[in-house]
């Protein structure tokens, strides 16, 4: 639970950016991949990432800009990114504007229970994660590089003139 809004918004910076990246490595062909026929698709998966945050900071009376949960899958691997890059943006200047850290404590409705908004942030943060790590198994299925976050991917440790850790 957050209880600085500028621990979260530290940490919204990167984890954004983070899943930002991730988008941005998609193609078009990339986002029918998916593991089986009753599981999203990578473009569905980043859709959802996209419409989530305007939707469920919306529960806590915050005006993000975005798309609503109901809008169609685009086609376009960078229509998505831009969508998802502009709620990302547009949610840390809404806080930024609206609340204080006092606000943290408020008590929202939130899909049949009480969260507290600190709490909500920090959910928002591992939903995006928890998404992000089934992105990049598609993304390796599609024949993708998958850009680091936490450290180098596997295609990246060469380019720091190191073999990648044994599998």
């Amino acid at each position: 639970m957050y209880r600085k809004l500028q621990d979260f918004l530290g940490a919204w910076k990167y984890e954004s950016e983070a899943t930002h990246k991730i988008l941005s490595a998609f193609t078009d062909i990339s986002l029918g991949q998916k593991v089986g026929p009753d599981d999203r698709t990578l473009g569905r998966i980043a859709w959802h990432l996209t419409t989530a945050i305007p939707e469920m900071m919306g529960r806590t009376g915050l005006r993000v800009a975005g798309v609503t949960s109901d809008a169609p899958c685009p086609a376009s691997a960078t229509v998505m990114a831009d969508a998802y890059r502009a709620a990302a943006i547009s949610l840390a200047g809404e806080i930024e504007k609206r609340w204080t850290d006092a606000d943290l404590e408020i008590e929202d409705e939130m899909y049949g229970e009480k969260w507290k908004r600190g709490s909500t942030l920090g959910v928002l943060i591992a939903h995006q994660t928890h998404h992000r790590g089934q992105a990049t198994v598609l993304m390796r299925q599609a024949g993708l590089k998958v850009p680091g976050i936490y450290g180098p991917a596997r295609e990246e440790w060469g380019a720091m003139g190191m073999n990648p850790p044994e599998v």
